[in-house]
C-alpha cells in the first residue's frame, strides 16, 4: 500500500521555502551505508577507504551504532534545522548538544518503539541526556573527522552545484517546477506538497512554517524528512551528480601549474585525488617524507590542503580552492 502524506502550504509557507547545505545529515546515512554488508554502486571507492578507519577507532560499536539502527528511524535530535545556509560542523553538533532533555527522550522512545528496545548506552542517555550528550558529539566529531571532513571539499561542491541548478530553476520556471522537480516521489500540486511512502502524516500541526530544502550526497534512494515543531519541515533529497562524486578527475596541463606551484606540489595535490598520509604520499610520488611534509606545509598555508587526524596518523585532502585551481588550470 502506497502512503502519501501531504503538507499545505500557504503563500507565506510558500515566500519562506530555503536551501541549507547540512554537514550532520550527511552523518546518518553514510554511518548506515559503512554498516551495510551490501556493495554500494556509488560510495563504494568511499566505503572501502573509510570504513577500515571507523572500524580501528572503535565506532561500529559506539553510540552512533546504537543511535543510527541499519534502517527505519533516526532521533530527530541528530538534524537540528539549519539556521543558515551552510553551517559549519561544529555548529550543527552544538546545536545537537543542546537539545532539551524532553525531545531526546521523546525521540528515543520513538526510536524504541521502532526496535523494541534500547541499548545501554541509549538507556543511559534517555536517563540523563543532558550528561551524555556531550558524549555523543563527540563521538560524532571523531566520526567526522575520520569519514567526512577529508571529503567534504568534493561532497560539497556536488550539494552546491545541486542547489546552483534548483535556484536556476526557480528563477527560470518557478518554485512549481522546483519542488516537482526533486524527487520521482515528491510531487507539487496547486498549494500542496505531496510526498509518497512516508509512514506518517506530514500536517502543518505537526511541521513549524515553509519548508528546509537540503540536498544530500549519501541520503537515497528516497528523500527523509524531519518535522519537529517550531523548526520548518526539513525535505532530504538525493542530490544531482552523486552519481559521478567518486571518479577519477583527470588533471591536464600540469604543467602550467607546475610554472606557478612548483613540481612538487603540483604533483602531491594531483595525488590528493583521495586522501592520504605523508607516508602514502612519499611511496606514491617516489619524493622523500620530508619533502612532502614540507611541501604539504605550503599548501596547507595557502589554503589549499586541509588536514585531518586519522588515529596515529593524518589524512590531507585537497580543499574546495585546490579543486577549484585544478579545475581552472585543465579548463
Amino acid at each position: 500500500m502506497v502512503v502519501l502524506a501531504e503538507l499545505a502550504f500557504s503563500a507565506s509557507d510558500l515566500a519562506q521555502v530555503r536551501f541549507a547545505v547540512s554537514p550532520m545529515w550527511e552523518v546518518a546515512p553514510s554511518f548506515r551505508l559503512l554498516r551495510s554488508a551490501a556493495a554500494h554502486p556509488v560510495h563504494r571507492p568511499w566505503v572501502d577507504q573509510v570504513r577500515p578507519r571507523v572500524v580501528a577507532a572503535g565506532l561500529d560499536r559506539g553510540w552512533l551504532s546504537e543511535l543510527i539502527p541499519p534502517t527505519g528511524y533516526v532521533p530527530d535530535f541528530l538534524n537540528p534545522a539549519p539556521t543558515g545556509p551552510a553551517p559549519t560542523p561544529g555548529a550543527e553538533r552544538e546545536a545537537i548538544q543542546a537539545s532539551p532533555a524532553d525531545r531526546v527522550r521523546q525521540d528515543l522512545d520513538h526510536l524504541a518503539r521502532h526496535q523494541g528496545t534500547l541499548g545501554p548506552r541509549l538507556r543511559t542517555l534517555r536517563a540523563d541526556p543532558q550528561a551524555c550528550l556531550a558524549k555523543v558529539t563527540e563521538e560524532m566529531e571523531t566520526y567526522w573527522e575520520l569519514a567526512l571532513a577529508p571529503y567534504w571539499a568534493r561532497i560539497q561542491t556536488v550539494l552546491d552545484a545541486d542547489i546552483f541548478y534548483r535556484a536556476r530553476t526557480v528563477a527560470e520556471h518557478g518554485a512549481g517546477r522546483l519542488l516537482n522537480d526533486l524527487h520521482t516521489s515528491v510531487s507539487w500540486d496547486d498549494t500542496v506538497l505531496r510526498i509518497a511512502r512516508r509512514k506518517q502524516p506530514l500536517t502543518r500541526s505537526t511541521a513549524g512554517t515553509g519548508l528546509l530544502l537540503i540536498p544530500s550526497a549519501f541520503t537515497g534512494p528516497g528523500p527523509r524528512t524531519r518535522t519537529t515543531l517550531p523548526d520548518p519541515p526539513q525535505l532530504v533529497y538525493p542530490a544531482r551528480g552523486v552519481g559521478s562524486l567518486w571518479q577519477a578527475r583527470p588533471i591536464t596541463r600540469v604543467d602550467a601549474l607546475s610554472a606557478v606551484l612548483g613540481r612538487s606540489r603540483t604533483l602531491l595535490l594531483t595525488e590528493l585525488d583521495t586522501p592520504a598520509s605523508t607516508t602514502q604520499l612519499a611511496q606514491r610520488t617516489g619524493l622523500s617524507p620530508a619533502g612532502v611534509s614540507q611541501c604539504l606545509t605550503a599548501l596547507r598555508n595557502a589554503g589549499l590542503v586541509s588536514a585531518h587526524r586519522a588515529g596515529r596518523s593524518v589524512l590531507y585532502a585537497r580543499t574546495t580552492a585546490a579543486e577549484t585551481l585544478l579545475k581552472a588550470a585543465s579548463a
